[in-house]
């Protein structure tokens, strides 16, 4: 696994846990921070997870309504909850950081909604991603 596959999933760990808790995203990427400090061996990961926050807190408004839009009469709040953090995590690849290809970035958000999510989300989490893709 790539540490920026890593990356994507601690970035979905802080994302869900964040949501689940009802804490700002700010609030658990910092718990995080400090326990990243501990581990030197997962630097990689870790500097790519924190880049892929700080920028879903940065853009966050723009993100979700891009989610919205693309959704088709989704409400963000009826998602589950690793969809949505998978969603910001894709849409923010997509339109913030071109460093990814966007056909990587749909990739690993589908692989991981496969893999964690409800047996439909693999499928949801592509054409919303796709949708974004082509009005980027």
């Amino acid at each position: 696994m790539s540490a920026r596959t890593k990356a994507r999933k601690r970035a979905l760990d802080i994302l869900f846990s964040s949501d689940v808790r009802g804490d700002e995203i700010a609030v658990t990427l910092a718990a995080e921070a400090k326990r990243a400090a501990s581990e030197p061996a997962r630097e990689a990961s870790w500097l790519y997870a924190r880049e892929i926050v700080d920028g879903i807190i940065d853009h966050r408004g723009d993100i979700d309504e891009s989610i919205v839009t693309h959704s088709r009469d989704w409400k963000l709040e009826r998602m589950p909850a690793v969809d949505r953090a998978l969603l910001r995590i894709g849409v923010w690849e997509i339109l913030y950081n071109d460093e990814v290809p966007t056909a990587v970035a749909i990739d690993e958000a589908v692989e991981l909604a496969k893999e964690l999510s409800t047996e439909d989300s693999g499928a949801f989490v592509h054409g919303v991603l796709a949708r974004v893709a082509r009005s980027s």
